[in-house]
């Protein structure tokens, strides 16, 4: 897939687990995880509004587009 998750980097330059943003966005963390590992079909934007809340960061910072 073209699109590159990149939220494990964002949560390590700010020093959070997966658990803590799973509380703080409140979406549960198998449904992070997923995000996480690239496995996600669709993320809503209100879930990418609050993540990037979260971590202070653009969706930009998060999703990456790979030309092939």
């Amino acid at each position: 897939m073209p699109i590159i998750v990149n939220l494990d980097v964002m949560m390590a330059k700010r020093k959070m687990s997966l658990n803590e943003l799973s509380e703080r966005v409140g979406v549960t963390l198998s449904n992070l995880s997923i995000l996480k590992t690239g496995k996600a079909k669709a993320v809503r934007f209100s879930t990418l509004e609050a993540i990037c809340k979260t971590l202070d960061c653009q969706p930009g910072d998060i999703l990456e587009f790979e030309n092939d």
